[in-house]
């Protein structure tokens, strides 16, 4: 158990030590201090954390006990995902669970978790392709619980993970093991970046992230290509396929959305004006 006293403005080393009286009935009690909040931004700030401030907060809630805060800081402070050392993170304000080695889900596409729960009926089906720790999955079972939502991932540890999350995952590639014709809304967050880019990615992302979750091939768009075909077979008419998507990549697929019997994507873009993803609306099913 970690015990946290009241800090009185100074600044100490992580790991010090300090006596601290306070009543607990009759009884006072002397504990190690775990490093304080301002030591902890501080080491954070100096690693290159963007949001060093929030993720000081969730190392020093979630950590159990002083040797394993410290232990979890020097992994931050080498760029392994926050995700995986604390074991959670928020996303559309669930807490969900994400196992070391699988990809971390971005705030970016909360937003595509958010367009398909507004176009998925109350009794429709949904599937979540690519599905990860199934975080978009988990949001669209809470907005529409009335709802059929499944994921579907290849690799056993993301189903595994998505398992663990309350997510009823098939284990397969794509569509190979669903029914056609069965689903109101496929999503997907799939590898979007081209190979040639990877460099260009933040360096603890290309150390630790799977790489898997992250190339996209040569142009980066070899594995949604594949999405947008098998959503076609997947889709009932008038279903919708929510993917993520960068760059101009809009552009290129356009002709793949008309060849299979897709209306013309939406696309949505950030705050910055980047294109983040692409809603389509299937006007029969096949491809």
């Amino acid at each position: 158990m970690r015990v946290v006293p009241t800090w009185d403005g100074s600044d100490r080393a992580a790991g010090s030590h300090q006596q601290v009286g306070y009543s607990v009935g009759q009884t006072v009690a002397v504990a190690i201090v775990s490093p304080v909040r301002g030591t902890v931004v501080e080491r954070l700030v100096a690693a290159g954390c963007v949001a060093a401030a929030d993720e000081a907060e969730k190392l020093i809630g979630a950590a159990p006990d002083d040797n394993t805060l410290e232990a979890w800081i020097r992994r931050r402070e080498q760029g392994e995902p926050l995700a995986w050392i604390i074991g959670t993170m928020q996303f559309c304000g669930h807490t969900v669970r994400v196992d070391h080695g699988v990809y971390v889900p971005r705030p970016q596409s909360e937003e595509l978790a958010c367009r398909a729960a507004a176009l998925l009926p109350s009794e429709g089906v949904a599937v979540d392709l690519c599905t990860g720790s199934g975080a978009i999955a988990v949001h669209l079972r809470a907005d529409v619980p009335t709802a059929t939502v499944i994921g579907v991932d290849v690799g056993m540890r993301e189903v595994a993970c998505a398992r663990r999350n309350g997510v009823s995952v098939l284990a397969g590639d794509l569509d190979q093991p669903l029914r056609p014709k069965a689903f109101d809304v496929v999503t997907a967050v799939a590898p979007y970046v081209p190979t040639g880019a990877l460099r260009l990615l933040p360096v603890d992302v290309q150390r630790y992230e799977p790489r898997l979750a992250l190339d996209g091939g040569d142009d980066g768009l070899h594995l949604i290509r594949r999405i947008v075909v098998a959503a076609g077979r997947l889709l009932r008419p008038g279903g919708w396929l929510l993917i993520e998507v960068g760059s101009d990549q809009d552009q290129a697929l356009s002709p793949v959305f008309a060849a299979c019997g897709y209306y013309p994507a939406t696309a949505w873009f950030d705050e910055d004006g980047d294109l983040r993803g692409l809603a389509a609306q299937a006007k029969r099913s096949g491809c």
